[in-house]
């Protein structure tokens, strides 16, 4: 069937074409809901309960801004983000931006690893650094032996499960919904709190996957379709990120309310993940704390797989490539930064802490790499017709701005 007819879309046959293009949005959804934010919002409800649900809601806001802007990018040049740095920028500005994006993915993936390592160490009692081990091997073997839409397919599926593992959880504790409520749109600041506020906005809007989003957008070779065509698949591809974005935003959220509902409330301190686990058994059951641990284990297999992929295409691009797990120059950034982050699990101490810095460490590159997609997709050389409007880089600059006055705020509080 034909998706236009006398000029407009049908809708039953614009709704088909939509579920088409359902993947990218949800690759990247999994490195949002990945350990280090489970660290962080956990964190979060544990010592504030409901008050600092608003920065999920914030940052998932603008996640979606910079995602879809992201992804605009990949379908409008047939650019990944790193490609088009090298391209369009002097080599020492890219290097140096790049280098910094290729620590964040390292960053991020010790804190996958990690969460997976955790958990296999909650189910089964394996050492962490033999579960960090045996998820590296895992992601490794998924990154060199998957198509990436086998690996989308994947993706997709250990995000419902943790989805339906939250939902599970949610039923089993008493949530304050009013509470909720109030702090999803009330933003606060309470003492102390400044840390994990940004913990919790660098687990969300994470560099490395604004990277990702504009490299596995290209899959479907969108942009080598003509106008008519990149024009409609960039209004799927919004659709395709709301989607994801929403989902991702429900994910955190209900990492918060169960910590919030079950810990906070208790006064009980979490000091690691496997204590917070532990502690749900007497306060909602042996259910919700085998859930916990199975949830945690799906995040981290996820996101460490997707965390290889953005440190291959990051590397890839510092020579001008395409991401291609078949490539001498995608491998080795994949090797770097799951061996990276297996290697830096080895001087981590304390796990909950290892992951909460993990997330601070993203927050602090995170405004090199906004600011330089912004400037990209602001170049009319790299997007042409594409490239931002006026309306679109205000609204960019303020989050970038937004994102550096957090830091500050993080900066003041170390040198208190």
């Amino acid at each position: 069937m034909s998706l236009l007819s006398h000029g407009r879309y049908r809708p039953s046959a614009q709704a088909l074409e939509f579920l088409k293009y359902i993947g990218p949005g949800l690759l990247v959804t999994v490195g949002f809901i990945d350990p280090g934010n489970w660290g962080a919002n956990v964190a979060a409800g544990a010592a504030y309960g409901y008050t600092l649900l608003w920065m999920v809601t914030l940052s998932t806001l603008m996640l979606i801004v910079l995602q879809h802007n992201s992804a605009h990018l990949g379908i409008a040049s047939g650019l990944c983000l790193s490609e088009a740095a090298t391209a369009h920028l002097p080599r020492w500005v890219s290097r140096a931006a790049l280098s910094t994006a290729m620590l964040a993915a390292v960053a991020t993936a010790m804190a996958e690893l990690l969460g997976a390592a955790i958990a296999l160490r909650m189910l089964f009692h394996i050492p962490l650094a033999l579960g960090a081990l045996l998820t590296l091997l895992f992601s490794c073997g998924m990154l060199v032996t998957n198509s990436y839409r086998k690996i989308e397919g994947w993706i997709m599926a250990f995000v419902s499960l943790i989805g339906i593992s939250f939902v599970v959880e949610l039923f089993l504790v008493d949530v304050a919904w009013g509470q909720a409520v109030r702090g999803w749109v009330t933003p606060a600041f309470p003492a102390g709190s400044v840390p994990i506020i940004m913990s919790v906005l660098g687990a969300v809007v994470m560099p490395h996957n604004l990277f990702l989003h504009s490299e596995v957008i290209q899959s479907r070779q969108w942009n080598r379709e003509g106008d008519a065509v990149i024009a409609r698949q960039l209004r799927f591809e919004f659709l395709d990120t709301l989607f994801s974005m929403g989902i991702g935003w429900a994910i955190n959220s209900a990492m918060i309310l169960l910590a919030a509902a079950t810990f906070f409330a208790r006064g009980v301190a979490v000091e690691t993940l496997e204590v917070a686990q532990a502690m749900l058994s007497p306060i909602a059951g042996d259910l919700a704390a085998f859930v916990f641990a199975l949830a945690l284990l799906f995040s981290g297999l996820a996101s460490s797989i997707t965390a290889g992929m953005a440190g291959g295409s990051i590397f890839a691009g510092m020579s001008g490539e395409p991401y291609n797990v078949a490539d001498r120059h995608s491998r080795v950034g994949v090797l770097i930064t799951l061996a990276g982050g297996a290697l830096a699990i080895l001087f981590v101490t304390d796990p909950l802490r290892g992951l909460i810095g993990s997330q601070i460490a993203l927050s602090v590159q995170l405004p090199i790499t906004v600011f330089l997609q912004i400037y990209l997709t602001s170049s009319e050389k790299v997007m042409g017709r594409y490239a931002n409007g006026r309306w679109d880089s205000v609204l960019l600059w303020g989050i970038g701005l937004v994102v550096a006055a957090l830091n500050v705020l993080l900066l003041a509080d170390f040198l208190q």
